[in-house]
């Protein structure tokens, strides 16, 4: 009987456990001076070499990338841009405390 206590009490545990948030929230930008919602970037798309779309977004002290996928998890390639173009209104420009030279 203690086994089966044991045994039920663990798979309790790892139920649970699997139930934990897995990380940090990765939808803001916590740890700069210009800290905000991800959501409010113009993003665009740079293609990579393998020719499939990635999301970019600059703010002009940091850049951001994600690959851009499907709703399967499968990576996009559109040929919205040849490889290694970047494409869209994605620069933020300067901020009020540091510029963007580029």
């Amino acid at each position: 009987m203690n086994i089966l206590k044991t045994t039920l009490l663990l798979g309790t545990g790892l139920v649970m456990a699997a139930c934990a948030p897995v990380g940090p929230d990765k939808s803001r930008d916590r740890q700069s001076v210009d800290s905000g919602d991800l959501s409010e970037l113009r993003w665009g798309v740079w293609v990579d070499p393998d020719g499939c779309d990635n999301w970019i977004a600059d703010d002009g002290v940091e850049g951001y990338l994600a690959r851009r996928l499907d709703r399967y998890g499968k990576p996009v390639c559109s040929g919205v841009a040849p490889p290694t173009v970047a494409t869209g209104d994605f620069k933020q420009g300067s901020t009020s405390i540091i510029g963007d030279p580029l």
